[in-house]
């Protein structure tokens, strides 16, 4: 399964080469097309449990950086 996270910026908030720092050191490749980065989980079946706590890591570590996020697991 991979999860794909969508960046939206706002100007006041961290540079966006600040928030690929965040997201490279938790697992996260930036790629192009319609999402911004992907999480390669490397398995086939992950939990929802899994999904809520990987979903607060990321908001943790965006926390401050005014920024928005949607995240998609596939």
């Amino acid at each position: 399964m991979k999860t794909y996270l969508k960046i939206f910026f706002n100007s006041e908030g961290a540079s966006p080469s600040e928030v690929r720092d965040q997201l490279m050191n938790m697992g996260f490749e930036p790629i192009k097309g319609n999402y911004d980065f992907v999480y390669d989980w490397n398995r086939k079946n992950v939990d929802v449990s899994d999904l809520v706590w990987f979903a607060d890591k990321v908001h943790n570590a965006l926390k401050g950086c005014k920024i928005l996020f949607s995240i998609e697991t596939i």
